[in-house]
């Protein structure tokens, strides 16, 4: 499966992944769902930007870990649950 990954991810030149990338996460293929969460990442971590406070009552942007964890679990279950 490695090969496929590596050989396909490379060259897609409009940001999708390969449909056999995504059979493979859906089947159940743990690289496979390793490059679905890594192509989503960043993705992911902008939608878990908040507004927090430090100790000192200074506020900064930052990641919400817990969101961003939910997000990652949800297109995990997503990507499990499709229907090819």
């Amino acid at each position: 499966m490695s090969g496929v990954i590596n050989s396909n991810v490379g060259n897609n030149e409009r940001g999708l992944l390969p449909y056999p990338i995504i059979l493979a996460a859906n089947k159940g293929e743990p690289e496979a769902m390793k490059v679905v969460v890594l192509h989503y990442g960043s993705y992911m971590t902008s939608l878990s930007m908040r507004k927090l406070r430090d100790e000192q009552g200074n506020t900064y942007w930052g990641i919400d870990e817990d969101t961003r964890e939910r997000l990652r679990a949800k297109l995990m279950q997503s990507v499990l649950a499709f229907k090819i």
